[in-house]
This record gives structure tokens, sequence and C-alpha cells, in this order.
């Protein structure tokens, strides 16, 4: 399921339609604030609701408002929105990627796998259960402070509440693409994420040799911070419409 969102029409438009991909235990509805100032800038926003259960059917998901868009694209990807991503911008259609605190897989890794990874010293873990039926969910008592602690507690107790499982196949399924070894590659760092590690942010974007940047942010970036996420997303549109 899919749910794209108008975008200008007046002359001088944005050449690049933009494609919001969100990451594990949320859905499409975090983009509200960044897809409204992207609208409000005249650009062409879709925004992918997915199930996260599969990686290929999120990837399937993807493609099909690629396929959709006006223009060639750039997909922004949050948190394991980041994997489909890195394995949808393989299409043509797509000029670059945008990662907000997200996982970067290369080909025949997982996320899951990168998750393993250590972090640095004094660095949060993400307090993740295994439901017992295939799925993952982040600890309830513990959703505000590990995903969103620079958000309302009324806004984190109702995304708690309301958490989309992550399926463990969608986790640990293995990339068959790394798109960001051919496209522009643009990442986000959460220097406050207790989700995803920001030293591991910063190792998958270096490695992706993407264009860093860095904001004071839980992992929930675009809830605590809406603009400035829309200013990074904007930059690396304009980059990667020039590249």
């Amino acid at each position: 399921m899919t749910i794209s969102a108008a975008g200008a029409k007046e002359a001088g438009a944005p050449t690049l339609s933009i494609i919001l991909v969100h990451g594990a235990f949320v859905d499409a509805s975090g983009w509200q604030q960044v897809h409204g100032d992207l609208v409000g800038r005249g650009y062409e926003v879709f925004v992918t609701q997915h199930p996260t259960i599969s990686l290929e059917g999120d990837v399937a998901a993807t493609k099909r408002l690629i396929a959709a868009a006006r223009h060639p694209t750039l997909l922004v990807g949050h948190s394991y929105g980041g994997a489909v991503i890195t394995e949808a911008g393989a299409d043509a259609k797509v000029k670059g990627l945008a990662y907000i605190a997200a996982f970067v897989p290369d080909v025949g890794e997982s996320v899951a796998e990168l998750n393993e990874a250590a972090g640095e010293p004094g660095e949060a873990k993400a307090p993740v259960l295994a439901t017992g039926d295939g799925n993952l969910i982040v600890e309830p008592a513990r959703f505000g402070e590990a995903f969103a602690a620079d958000v309302d507690a009324a806004t984190t107790g109702f995304m708690a509440a309301a958490q989309l499982p992550w399926g463990l196949g969608a986790a640990t399924s293995p990339l068959s693409n790394a798109a960001w070894k051919t496209k522009p590659s643009f990442y986000l760092v959460a220097s406050a994420d207790k989700m995803v590690p920001p030293s591991a942010q910063r190792r998958m974007g270096e490695r992706a040799g993407a264009t860093l940047s860095e904001i004071e942010s839980s992992h929930a970036v675009m809830l605590a911070h809406p603009r400035e996420v829309s200013d990074f997303i904007v930059a690396a549109a304009t980059a990667a419409a020039s590249a």
C-alpha cells in the first residue's frame, strides 16, 4: 500500500520528485510535517506506507512510487527505510539517496547484521523485543526515551501504543543491490540517537561515500526537527539534480 501526495504545478518547480520512506515500528504519518514543508517549496512528494513485513514487499511499494513520479526521484530513507532505498535505488529513475539516521547495507548485508556492530562507550542500543510471532517491537515502556526523547510525551505515548511490528524477515534479508555505489548519497546523522548508535551512522555514511550532515536529535528526527530535515532533503535534491 502506498500514499501519494500532490506536488507543484507552477512554472519553475523543482525537477526531482521526492519519495519519503519510513523505517520500522512507525508508519508514514511521521513524515507529515516534512511532507507539507516540501510540497510548500514546490516539490512533488510521495510517501510510502509499507508494512515492514518483508524487505521485498517494502522495496516493491517504493518502486511503485518511483514509477508514478513525474520526474526523476530522490529517495529519502529513515532508519530501516535506508535499507529499502538502498535496494530500490538501483532503478534508473533514481538520481540520489538521502539517509536520515538510517541503515546503509552493502550487497549481502542485512539490517540485523549491521545492528549487531558494537557502538562506542556510552552509546545506547535499541530496546527491541521479539514478540514470539516472527516480529519485533520496541519495548513500550522505553519507546519514548529510546526512539523520540525530544518529542512530547503525548505523541511518544501514542507511538508506543500504535507501533507497527517489524518482521524478522525484513530485518534479516540481505540486500542484492547497493545503489549508493553508483548514485550520489547524503546522510543526516542524529547525534543523540538511542536506537542506531551515532558512531554506526557515521561509519555507514562514510563507507557509502555520502555527504555527511549532523543534527543533535533523537532517532525521530523528522518529528523533532521537521524544518531542518526538510532543509537537508532540499539540499540533497539540489545536489543530486545537478550531479
